[in-house]
């Protein structure tokens, strides 16, 4: 698994609403498995997605998985990276 930047909480006067680390590391997990499981079935895509939010400790949205998956399952396949 690739790592994950360093999060560092803003001092007094920060602009960011609560939860932008949680949104950041969801939007991560999302585009990885964006490019590893498109086209398969949702029920994967879905586990997968969940499987790797709860590994990088954000207890996942079941509503918000589940249209992920769903976009990511229709998806078409990419083509394979041959470039050397």
């Amino acid at each position: 698994m690739e790592p994950l930047a360093s999060v560092r909480l803003a001092g007094s006067g920060a602009s960011r609403p609560a939860g932008w680390q949680v949104q950041v590391r969801v939007d991560y997990v999302v585009n990885k498995v964006a490019r590893t499981h498109r086209g398969e079935s949702e029920s994967d895509v879905a586990k997968e997605i969940h499987e790797q939010l709860r590994a990088i400790g954000v207890v996942p949205n079941g509503h918000q998985v589940e249209q992920y998956a769903k976009a990511i399952s229709v998806l078409p396949l990419l083509p394979p990276n041959n470039a050397k």
